[in-house]
């Protein structure tokens, strides 16, 4: 891999080069598969760990770094000129000596993208002298320093760099091919973020006695990308500021040349005092869990026995082999035998009628589950219950099993919460107030969405490959964000400066290099 400073290479040049690195893939591909074959120089004799005399030294002449994909991402940065929209908009510092205020955005988001889970692992990246030559860096912030300009957002800068970062996602979206566009589903949820300190500033206790924030996450879920990140106080309801959300991410997605979107939430998140305005917009559409209030009870129940049809759920994942047996199931055994009450699922059907929300002036679509339970203690049943779930939507279209469908799929935004705090380690709060934290939040969390729009560079191009690079492609969104830093960012390199060209030079081979070659054509040429 090479990474110029100064200048592209010719795109004759970059296709010479195509041929050369995929037969060097391929011949590092059968070395690997050779090794680890079991059938090949293995007899079992002694254990495989067997390397004895081991000294280290220190080398001179040659440099390596363990996250050479970060030339990679910064190649990204560069061709969606995020850095310089930063830097043009975003105006907190008085003085830069030496940094500027992407310097810093970046640091944070380089730093979880390098495995970095808080701001003293900053320190690892700003010691390292192979790291800050693969950036081109005389030297980073430091952990002090970045905590220190987290502190200096005011709330309005935090939406300036939110504005910054959603408007540079439009770049990342552009070639994408038509079908990518036909509708944009937006998810809302909150979720809690604890604190261990004392004394930071609009922290609060939560529902659930939980101390900290309450931030809101506004995502896509066609790309999994974070479009909006809003700290809150734990003790605020989850609603708090979703509509100005909606609005800015149905703005930022019509913008970016989406034809119609879906916005989708829990029963926290029916906003009854905008869906007539949202409906105003035939390129609206909108699923909301609605609450199992009497009233609806009551309708529901009156439903003629006509109006029900069973709910029938696709299979959650197709057997590619052969099907397994299913184990037994723990759980259920000694619910049973310590005569515990559970509640088994029988059968579910969906229905559908007309409700008008008080504060609308229109009506719209209520889609309801019921789920038939069973009553159980031990081996006895008890009796037979049944619960409603509602949805309101606008989409008069589809079927309601569809609709429900539709509905229960924002649910995999709850993996993106756990990606977020896990993974990316964004939803945190390591500085001292509600403001500063929010910016953290925002700043961090965009390494997810690198991740996102590096995976919408790689091209789709007709012909026999086409299906597979489209799997790659929906693959690397899906992908978690540990195994993202192990295949793209962890990757072994040798630094070799020749001229004006900065080259990285990889050391080891791992499966997903063929797409990391085909991304970095894209983003050279």
């Amino acid at each position: 891999m090479s990474v110029e400073t100064t200048r592209f290479a010719p795109v004759t040049e970059g296709f010479r080069v195509k041929t050369k690195v995929r037969q060097q893939l391929t011949r590092c591909k059968r070395r690997i598969q050779r090794r680890l074959d079991t059938s090949n120089g293995c007899d079992g004799s002694k254990p495989v760990f067997a390397a004895a005399n081991i000294h280290y030294e220190i080398g001179d002449r040659v440099r390596g770094v363990a996250y050479g994909g970060i030339g990679a991402m910064h190649l990204l940065v560069r061709k969606v000129n995020l850095a310089e929209a930063i830097d043009r908009r975003l105006h907190l510092l008085k003085v830069h000596l030496p940094y500027h205020e992407s310097d810093h955005v970046l640091n944070l988001a380089y730093n979880a993208l390098c495995d970095g889970t808080c701001l003293e692992d900053i320190e690892l990246r700003r010691n390292d002298e192979v790291f800050l030559d693969a950036l081109g860096a005389r030297r980073i912030p430091d952990p002090t320093t970045a905590g220190d300009f987290c502190r200096r957002f005011a709330a309005a800068d935090v939406q300036t760099l939110l504005d910054i970062i959603n408007e540079t996602r439009i770049a990342a979206w552009a070639g994408q091919p038509d079908d990518f566009f036909a509708q944009a589903r937006i998810d809302l949820d909150g979720t809690l973020v604890a604190t261990c300190g004392e004394c930071k500033q609009g922290m609060d206790m939560a529902y659930n006695g939980t101390w900290g924030y309450h931030p809101l996450v506004v995502s896509l879920a066609n790309t999994g990308e974070v479009l909006s990140v809003i700290n809150r106080s734990g003790n605020r309801p989850s609603h708090e500021g979703a509509a100005a959300e909606v609005d800015r991410a149905l703005q930022g997605c019509f913008t970016g040349g989406f034809r119609q979107a879906l916005v989708r939430g829990d029963t926290d998140f029916t906003q009854t005092q905008q869906l007539d305005r949202w409906d105003d917009d035939p390129r609206v559409q909108f699923i909301f869990g609605a609450n199992a209030t009497a009233n609806l009870h009551v309708l529901a129940d009156d439903l003629p026995a006509g109006a029900w049809h069973a709910l029938e759920r696709p299979p959650r994942y197709r057997v590619q082999t052969q099907p397994r047996k299913r184990p037994a199931n723990v759980k259920e055994r000694i619910v049973v035998e310590r005569a515990f009450t559970n509640l088994r699922l029988v059968s579910e059907e969906v229905a559908e009628f007309d409700y008008r929300p008080t504060v609308c002036r229109k009506s719209y679509r209520l889609v309801v589950v019921r789920k038939n339970l069973s009553v159980e203690k031990g081996v006895a049943v008890l009796f037979d219950d049944y619960r409603y779930f509602f949805y309101l939507t606008n989409d008069r279209t589809r079927s309601a099993a569809e609709i429900v469908f539709s509905a229960n799929d924002r649910c995999h935004q709850e993996n993106l919460h756990a990606q977020l705090k896990n993974g990316v380690c964004a939803l945190q709060a390591p500085v001292d107030n509600l403001v500063s934290n929010w910016a953290y939040m925002v700043m961090t969390a965009l390494a997810w969405n690198l991740k996102a729009w590096l995976a919408l560079q790689l091209p789709e191009p007709p012909g026999r490959w086409a299906q597979r690079h489209r799997t790659e492609k929906q693959d690397l969104l899906a992908m978690e964000f540990k195994t993202f830093v192990n295949a793209f960012l962890r990757v072994p390199c040798q630094l070799v400066r020749t001229g004006r060209t900065l080259v990285y030079r990889l050391l080891s081979w791992n499966p997903w290099q063929h797409v990391f070659f085909r991304v970095l054509d894209v983003l050279r040429c």
